[in-house]
């Protein structure tokens, strides 16, 4: 990588896999795409010169756990997300929302109570739980080793793909992007992105996008509320509102009208039956990118499986290399949603820069399970410090990268973005804001 000066702080990211070089990796891939795209807006003869801190990266991948509410400390686990040992394994239950911790527990056939659960768990095999769980539409992931995961039809299908997949979904006419005279350069200034994901790497993804100058207007359906504190960390930078597809289309189609950016978090195909298939998207929106994400990726028999970044690295061998043979482990930091949220916003600024220049509505598509894969290939093709300047310097904990504001959520502590570019945007431009407060439009 060229233009580009890394900060070495061992110890930053602590694990047997790589992901202190994953985690700069991605960071890096993000700030080389948005320092391209502010060059070409701004007419500058040469790309600013990008800067990756380990320590900055590594307090980022950890900003849930960073963020402060008025001196609080956020949640980020239910008591019944966690790992329980069945008759012959481990499996790992995400239930940190309302809805899948209902559904798990019906299925478990138990009341809320983490004693029964444990014992309905300890009776039943570890691959019994993980189909009685998803046919109930809660989640539950065995606990496999790389060679069992290596064996599934799920893996095969992901190794068959590239990290990031990308494509022409038309041949819309190039859609020329306003010149940049501002200071900070934003990259994104002026770019309207549809933000329908949850949890953490498609907001992370539109975090990133909104301190890049982007007005990011996330949607919601009503019915389904975000973990406020998620939302907190989340939401920097962004507006959030609430619509209902299926009862006020006209809205959606007035926003994604005018939109330039469509990112999805949902399950592959959830969202299809309201017309949100990337193809679906272009024909009425020529011109737009749309970036999607998921957990398994958008093919195979897991294609339509909810999933989170601790159940990935549970079907993935990632939680058995990582832990012992007493009890499985995890990664420092939830590796695999921020890695893949900076990736899918690296793929989006490309196809923003790509586009200018060749026209034609585009997709980007990353799955959690591929990003895993690299990971534990030793995120290999590629070397981020080969060609690169790079410096040494001591690790001494994340204060250096943390700030404060007040917000309408009280007096919040978060950490800074790790996507740093000469002249480019320090912090984001707005706090956080409460969940479905905005308007369904844009500024």
């Amino acid at each position: 990588m060229t233009g580009i000066k890394f900060v070495v702080r061992e110890g930053a990211l602590q694990g047997r896999l790589p992901v202190q070089k994953l985690a700069r990796t991605c960071v890096a891939e993000c700030a080389l795409a948005a320092a391209g795209l502010a060059a070409r807006r701004a007419g500058l003869s040469e790309v600013p010169a990008a800067r990756v801190d380990d320590g900055a990266v590594a307090t980022a991948f950890l900003s849930e756990r960073h963020l402060l509410i008025n001196g609080r400390a956020p949640v980020n686990f239910a008591p019944l997300s966690r790992f329980w040992r069945t008759a012959d394994g481990w499996v790992h239950t995400h239930a940190n929302y309302p809805h899948h911790r209902a559904r798990l527990l019906a299925a478990l056939g138990v009341g809320e109570d983490a004693a029964a659960v444990e014992a309905a768990l300890a009776e039943r095999s570890a691959l019994d739980v993980e189909e009685a769980v998803h046919a109930a539409g809660g989640l539950a992931v065995a606990l496999r080793s790389p060679e069992e995961w290596a064996a599934h039809p799920q893996a095969a299908e992901v190794a068959k793909r590239p990290l990031v997949e990308q494509g022409r979904l038309d041949t819309a006419r190039a859609r020329a992007l306003a010149p940049l005279d501002t200071s900070p350069l934003l990259p994104a200034a002026g770019l309207r992105v549809l933000d329908l994901t949850r949890v953490l790497a498609g907001p992370v993804a539109t975090r990133t996008l909104a301190l890049l100058g982007a007005d990011v207007l996330r949607l919601d359906a009503p019915r389904l509320p975000e973990l406020p504190d998620q939302h907190a960390d989340t939401g920097l930078g962004k507006r959030s509102a609430t619509l209902d597809l299926a009862a006020d289309r006209q809205t959606f189609e007035e926003l994604l009208a005018a939109a330039d950016v469509v990112v999805t978090g949902y399950r592959p195909g959830a969202l299809d039956r309201f017309g949100l298939s990337a193809e679906a998207l272009a024909e009425r929106r020529p011109g737009v990118v749309v970036a999607q994400l998921s957990a398994w990726g958008a093919y195979g028999p897991w294609r339509e499986r909810r999933g989170f970044d601790s159940l990935v690295q549970a079907a993935t061998g990632i939680a058995a290399l990582e832990g012992s043979a007493e009890r499985p482990g995890a990664l420092p930091a939830q590796a695999l949603d921020h890695g893949t949220g900076y990736l899918l916003a690296a793929a989006v600024l490309r196809a923003l820069t790509e586009q200018s220049d060749e026209g034609g509505s585009r997709f980007v598509r990353l799955a959690l399970a591929r990003t895993a894969r690299w990971l534990t290939d030793g995120v290999d093709g590629t070397d981020a410090l080969a060609a690169a300047t790079a410096e040494s310097d001591s690790y001494d904990g994340p204060e250096p990268w943390l700030t404060q504001t007040d917000s309408a959520l009280g007096r919040l502590r978060y950490a800074l973005s790790p996507v740093c570019f000469e002249d480019g945007p320090a912090d984001w431009s707005r706090p956080p804001v409460p969940w479905g407060t905005d308007a369904a439009r844009w500024l």
